[in-house]
């Protein structure tokens, strides 16, 4: 009796408890582990695998649903991988047409690297945006910053998340409300008792990765980033959106260097709701 191909094997739903060899997935492929971030995907999220007969994952994915529990607004494709060993065998296109379906009319948006936009593209996102990674040591101005901020507490959860929805557009409370508990820092900035913005910097690797970074405008995002590396010695890194140019030079001049650039992309929805003049950067592009 002849192996089905692994295109061919169930998916399933994946759990907390897949962490380890998500991880081992991601560094099959290149990437590095990122365990804290999977650990959070996979809680605050739904991850979909492949498991291969001969151990491990076939491939994997996660959906990061946004707004009401049961009728999302919009749902955040991340993490989708394949084994080296079985790429190039319709696997990916496997897992992406089951998000489709499981997804049903709900809008989805993801961040697709230059290997994996064609295959979306032929799935029917559309690219709608382009977003820059960027990393490096963080070297402080002279001049302290005009804009104060300081660390959050947790009585400005409340105000966070309000925010939070105001700018994204949609509820991102199961997210959000992981924060304090999921980052290192998490600061805010205000404007005569006004919440104006807010950024956190979590663990990834030998990395601090600055998002989300939500802020009134440039000078409270730069503020907000100038706060969280005073208070790190690891390199920051962050995906900023390139239509925010003043922030990307900004931080090229004090020290963070380009690493590669993702497409933004959407599926049955033209644009991503909210206010993206004040969205410069996510939470992790896995999440959207």
């Amino acid at each position: 009796m002849s192996t089905p191909p692994p295109a061919a094997y169930p998916i399933r739903r994946l759990t907390p408890r897949d962490l380890t060899v998500c991880a081992d997935l991601s560094e099959d492929r290149g990437w590095q582990r990122e365990e804290h971030k999977w650990g959070l995907l996979l809680t605050a999220g739904q991850g979909y695998g492949i498991d291969d007969p001969e151990g491990g994952l076939v491939a994997a994915c996660v959906i990061t649903e946004y707004g009401p529990q049961g009728r999302p607004d919009l749902g955040a494709v991340g993490m989708v991988l394949v084994a080296a060993r079985h790429a190039r065998r319709g696997v990916g296109r496997r897992m992406m047409r089951h998000v489709l379906s499981t997804m049903g009319t709900t809008p989805l948006t993801l961040y697709a690297t230059p290997y994996g936009r064609p295959l979306y593209e032929e799935l029917g996102f559309k690219v709608i945006g382009r977003a820059e990674m960027v990393c490096g040591h963080f070297t402080p101005e002279a001049a302290p910053p005009a804009i104060a901020t300081r660390a959050a507490t947790a009585e400005d959860l409340t105000r966070i998340l309000r925010l939070d929805e105001e700018v994204f557009g949609v509820d991102r409370t199961p997210l959000v409300a992981r924060l304090p508990a999921f980052a290192d820092q998490l600061q805010v900035a205000e404007d005569d008792g006004r919440l104006i913005g807010y950024a956190a910097a979590w663990p990834n690797m030998s990395t601090h990765v600055v998002g989300p970074l939500i802020a009134r405008d440039t000078e409270t995002a730069k503020a907000l980033v100038a706060s969280l590396a005073a208070r790190t010695d690891r390199p920051l890194r962050t995906d900023v959106d390139l239509r925010h140019e003043e922030l990307l030079g900004w931080l090229k001049e004090r020290g963070l260097a380009p690493v590669v650039m993702n497409d933004v992309m959407t599926y049955g929805i033209g644009e991503l709701p909210g206010d993206w003049s004040r969205r410069f950067a996510p939470l992790t592009v896995a999440a959207g």
